[in-house]
């Protein structure tokens, strides 16, 4: 028996040869095996038996993404994305092996590349130039320490995924903010060893991680229902007082892991880790499922259930009850969980499924995928017309699809479906916090309603006082109305349940940076960094905390990180504001200004601002509250706006668009 391949095949159009042997060149030096064909004359027979053979055998499959390929709807990478995408059936859903790669502006959401593609978090590898991040990752997919790579983001409920670049650019850099559940997808997980932030303590008996149960139903398309069952248990866990229970986001990152006990639940912060597998087959479904000690990797209880399909809820709430009185006895005495799960009122098994699919159709982020998540939410309320979830699913995703991908009456007709449906759910369930979490979405993306959204989302997190998302959301909030010091407490309680949250890293570190800790807030941006490296707009925050400090070539250095795009044009705006060569500032702000000025006007205020050109700084602001731009959301805690705080129009402006004057008795008020 011949040993498996630990080679990385990587496909490209000829267009991009150049940029694929920078990639190809980085691996090798790495030691890594790369098949990389630089063959003029490409097909026959031969060439054909071979590239089949390769991608059969190969261990990574990387698809070189970009303007080339989109424009090519003929080429023989094409055959080789479709050998590689038929092969990834075949393959366990928690392995990795399609690793897409982008080398230049491509949008996430291009129609001309396979939907498994558009499924992934791509990573974005400009011209070529590839970091040792990279490098590592790809080195760790190989050698199985790391599982595969999640979907691009994923929702629970109250508002869909976090809405692509559209008519506003801010729009996608607050997009967790505004998802009520927004998924920031973690593709790396770093080492303890490096510095880190506070972190949630092991020692915490009264804590656990629900890991995702694993998928053996052998159809991939079957991952949503397994996942389902997973985040159904972590809601139930959650209902327990005084249990501590990590988040999807966070424990989701363990899938298919060949980490020990000890240190998934070091990394995790938690005492106990629940894992298993689901299988489903026709009207029947098994699920396993073990109670581990993470410190010794001891099973405390263990169980299998064999079960109609129809009597699928009953199984969770025995698994619940099993593993509830497993804790109980030492950890949880006399706790009783609270009633809230995602069923349907009737109990309908269709409907919940439906609800399952729209949720996995929604978090891939695409305008056809968000429509398609429509359709299934539709199903749901179809078959149960009183299902809130549902209603709330329909509401946030017509708000990302207004937001980020219609304009004018389109928009408006979207946000006004948004409407209905988070009314018919609150109607429904007046005490579901995700419901208010979506009207607090819905009243920001499309009103920039501040303080109609703070009191939604303040009522979210009374009804749900626990969830991560919840603080998050709330704590965003008050940043807006300058609470930054509260802010930056419900961030940090935040974490200790989604440690391995990388957006709300970057949250952070946009916080102490407003109140000038920056030692802190870069320690905050370098872990959101390591844990995502390929997310926009991690390096352009980096970038604002060197030039608050004055240093020219890093801040530099961390703009040319940012993958190309609008992000990358804002951060060497920004960046070269305060260089010695003031032609290249010029130029830069000519380009940001030229390319971006609908999307970004708050952010050409940002770059005037640093410029002291208070003029042009509030001519761009008031375009940016014209235009309905909700970076305008940052605007009391801007470290480069701020410095007109003391100017009457910055007083003018608050007042304007509703937000307390700093120093004010409202201001004092709202903090």
């Amino acid at each position: 028996m011949t040993e498996p391949s630990r080679a990385v095949f990587l496909s490209y159009a000829s267009q991009d040869a150049e940029a694929a042997q920078k990639i190809c060149e980085t691996l090798r030096a790495a030691g890594i095996e790369v098949w990389f064909d630089r063959s003029e004359l490409r097909g026959g027979d031969a060439w054909d038996q071979s590239i089949r053979r390769q991608i059969k055998n190969c261990a990574l499959f990387i698809p070189v993404v970009s303007r080339h390929t989109h424009e090519r709807a003929e080429g023989y990478f094409r055959l080789e994305w479709k050998l590689a995408v038929d092969r990834s059936h075949l393959i366990t859903a928690t392995k990795a092996f399609l690793l897409p790669v982008v080398i230049d502006d491509s949008p996430d959401d291009d129609e001309q590349v396979p939907d498994r593609f558009r499924e992934l978090q791509w990573t974005r590898l400009a011209g070529g130039e590839t970091p040792p991040a990279f490098v590592e990752r790809v080195q760790r997919l190989l050698s199985g320490e790391m599982a595969a790579q999640e979907p691009r983001a994923h929702s629970t409920g109250s508002a869909a995924a976090s809405p692509p670049a559209g008519r506003g650019l801010t729009r996608r850099r607050m997009g967790v903010w505004y998802g009520a559940i927004a998924v920031a997808v973690l593709l790396a997980l770093g080492y303890l060893g490096m510095e880190r932030l506070k972190q949630p303590s092991a020692s915490n008996a009264a804590s656990i991680a629900v890991l995702p149960l694993a998928n053996e139903s052998g159809e991939a398309a079957q991952q949503y229902f397994s996942d389902g069952i997973s985040e159904d248990l972590i809601t139930a866990l959650s209902q327990f007082p005084g249990l501590k229970v990590i988040g999807r986001s966070s424990a989701f990152q363990f899938r298919d892991s060949k980490e020990d006990s000890r240190s998934i639940g070091a990394k995790l912060g938690v005492a106990h880790l629940l894992e298993g597998s689901v299988r489903k087959s026709g009207d029947m479904i098994r699920v396993s499922a073990e109670l581990i000690d993470a410190a010794d990797g001891s099973t405390q209880w263990s169980e299998r259930y064999d079960r109609p399909y129809q009597d699928l809820f009953a199984l969770q709430d025995e698994i619940t009850r099993a593993v509830a009185e497993a804790l109980k006895t030492k950890l949880l005495p006399g706790a009783h969980a609270a009633e809230q799960s995602d069923r349907p009122p009737s109990g309908n098994l269709e409907a919940y499924n439906a609800l399952l699919q729209g949720r996995f159709y929604a978090s891939r982020g695409a305008e056809a995928d968000f429509r398609k998540a429509i359709e299934f939410y539709t199903q749901a309320i179809t078959l149960d017309p009183r299902y809130a979830l549902a209603w709330i699913g329909i509401a946030g995703t017509w708000t990302n699809l207004g937001s980020g991908y219609l304009e004018g009456a389109p928009a408006q007709e979207a946000y006004a479906k948004a409407r209905e449906a988070v009314d018919r759910a609150l109607a429904l369930s007046p005490d579901l916090a995700t419901a208010h979490g979506a009207r607090g979405y819905l009243l920001l993306i499309a009103d920039l309603d501040w303080h109609g959204a703070e009191a939604e989302y303040r009522r979210a997190l009374e009804l749900a006082p626990n969830d991560a998302q919840a603080k998050s959301d709330y704590g965003m909030l008050l940043v807006t109305f300058g609470d930054v010091d509260h802010a930056i407490e419900l961030t940090r309680q935040a974490l200790a349940t989604e440690p391995l949250r990388a957006s709300y890293y970057n949250w952070l570190a946009m916080y102490l940076s407003g109140l000038n800790r920056l030692d802190e807030a870069e320690r905050a941006i370098r872990r959101a960094i390591e844990l995502q490296p390929g997310a926009a707009t991690y390096h352009n925050t980096l970038a604002v905390i060197e030039i608050q400090r004055g240093n020219t070539q890093a801040a530099l250095a961390a703009a040319q990180a940012e993958a190309p795009g609008p992000w990358q044009d804002v951060a060497l705006a920004l960046a070269r504001q305060i260089g010695t060569d003031r032609s290249a500032a010029d130029a830069a702000l000519k380009t940001l200004v030229e390319k971006w000025a609908g999307a970004a006007p708050f952010q050409i205020a940002e770059v005037y601002a640093l410029r002291n050109d208070a003029k042009a700084t509030f001519e761009w602001l008031d375009r940016s509250w014209s235009s309905r731009d909700s970076g305008v959301g940052l605007l009391l805690y801007d470290p480069f706006i701020l410095r007109f705080k003391d100017d009457p129009r910055f007083a003018a402006f608050c007042r304007k668009i509703g937000l307390p004057v700093p120093g004010s008795a409202a201001a004092v008020k709202a903090s």
